[in-house]
């Protein structure tokens, strides 16, 4: 692995690409977006043949009970309710998976342009593949995912990263999928909607509103550079990349060991003893929530809908399709807090308990904030946040992109990453911990410990942060 991680390193410098060129890959996608036929509205779910409301149990599903369905959730803290929704049920485990291969002495990365009924913008960049268990089962009658077969054989090539990790548990129930890179060293074909491009490109892409999509940013935060020994010669060679040093020791100097007794305590105190429990309900006995042909409403300040669509999308497995999707009301803003302690760069993050977190808590960035949080601040954190957001100070990254297009309905949110002195918070709140980017490197390499949100924020570090 020692050797993938120096190429990956060279290939994050490489921002100009040696296969295609960063204006060769815009020009690409946006002849796509030009030329692809895609037609999505809004519908009754009267007018499909395949999904259902089950009006006794309560239930949105399909015909073949495969994909997901739609249910209530209930959540209680000490037998005291606290939340009620719709959530998406989607137990099945999926491949987003990236293959990377040495080309002409660059480590490139092969994605796709992948258009998602719920895309912003139609076309996306997306990992080379990024397919449901229903998908490469072919559940839905359509042809096998692109690429499958090296992933299905992965035991043949050198996998560096293979983890199960969680989706938004504010919207799915325990929901994950398998993050997988892996290095192959034989011929490759390229077909349509493929490109290779170096992680440097994808980086600069990523600054782009809406062009890098999700499942890309949560593989690629998962590279692993922290774990692994180096010798005093590659180092020098690696530090030589870094424009900023603070952010290289972060990363090669890191102690994840300082860290991890304090954030597993306090995790595991939150398992441990606070009584968090969730109830799945029928749709109709959600209090707060109005059911009918078009989608599920509700009656008062919410973050997301359901909705029913009509889908039509050229070049897909399955070309025409109806389906709900969970359409966002509003935009988050989720914000990576950065700042210099003793020469090392490092980052705020809190331990965030969510609905339909797979095992209760993950750590999440420092701000998490949902549409209908936004009217006020639960701590010093969030204000300091919001202040140096509103004079515009320290702001390092600000760029709006989407969440999953297969699920959800023009999500699209601010993911910040902002820069403050470490002395502007002189007292924590309960939760939060500064930690290196070798603390979080090591516990991304685990399953369930780093929550969807905070993993794409760090997908999104350039190399001058």
């Amino acid at each position: 692995m020692k050797n993938t991680a120096l190429q990956i390193m060279q290939s994050w410098a490489a921002k100009e690409g040696n296969v295609n060129t960063t204006e060769e890959l815009l020009a690409w996608i946006e002849k796509l977006n030009q030329t692809t036929n895609v037609d999505i509205h809004e519908c009754s779910i009267n007018e499909s043949t395949f999904w259902f409301y089950d009006d006794y149990n309560g239930e949105i599903l399909n015909r073949k009970r495969s994909f997901f369905s739609v249910k209530g959730i209930r959540m209680f803290k000490n037998k005291e309710f606290l939340k009620e929704q719709p959530i998406i049920v989607q137990p099945e485990i999926g491949y987003l998976g990236i293959i990377c291969k040495e080309i002409d002495g660059v480590l490139n990365f092969l994605m796709q342009a992948k258009i998602e009924p719920g895309n912003v913008n139609c076309v996306q960049i997306s990992p080379t593949i990024q397919a449901t268990k229903s998908n490469f089962m072919r559940a839905h009658g359509g042809k096998l995912p692109l690429y499958f077969e090296y992933f299905e054989n992965s035991n043949r090539y050198d996998v560096f990263y293979d983890q199960i990790q969680s989706e938004q548990s504010s919207r799915f129930l325990k929901k994950r999928n398998r993050n997988m890179m892996m290095c192959v060293n034989e011929e490759i074909p390229v077909y349509p909607n493929f490109k290779w491009m170096t992680l440097g490109q994808i980086k600069e892409l990523m600054k782009i509103d809406n062009l890098v999509n999700m499942d890309t940013r949560t593989v690629l935060s998962g590279i692993p550079l922290s774990i692994y020994p180096y010798t005093d010669t590659e180092l020098e060679h690696i530090r030589a990349l870094f424009p900023q040093q603070e952010f290289f020791r972060s990363v090669f100097h890191a102690e994840p060991t300082v860290n991890l007794p304090e954030i597993y305590q306090f995790i595991n105190n939150y398992k441990m003893f606070q009584d968090i429990t969730t109830v799945e309900i029928p749709l109709n006995q959600l209090v707060d929530w109005k059911i009918d042909d078009y989608g599920v409403v509700c009656k008062k300040n919410a973050d997301f809908l359901v909705r029913y669509y009509d889908i039509s999308i050229e070049g897909r497995e399955v070309k025409n399709w109806s389906q709900p999707l969970f359409k966002a009301i509003g935009s988050a803003v989720f914000g990576l807090v950065v700042t210099i302690d003793n020469g090392v760069m490092k980052y705020l993050v809190k331990a965030k308990p969510e609905i339909g977190c797979f095992d209760k808590i993950e750590l999440a960035p420092a701000v998490q904030l949902e549409t209908s949080h936004n009217e006020y601040y639960d701590d010093e954190v969030e204000r300091i946040f919001r202040q140096r957001m509103n004079n515009h100070k320290g702001i390092v990254l600000d760029v709006v992109l989407s969440e999953e297009g297969g699920r959800f309905y023009h999500e699209q949110n601010r993911n910040v990453i902002l820069r403050i002195d470490k002395e502007e918070i002189n007292d924590l709140p309960e939760g939060y911990f500064w930690v290196d980017f070798g603390t979080l490197n090591f516990l991304v390499q685990t399953n369930n410990c780093l929550n969807i949100q905070l993993r794409n924020l760090l997908s999104l570090l350039p190399l001058s942060c």
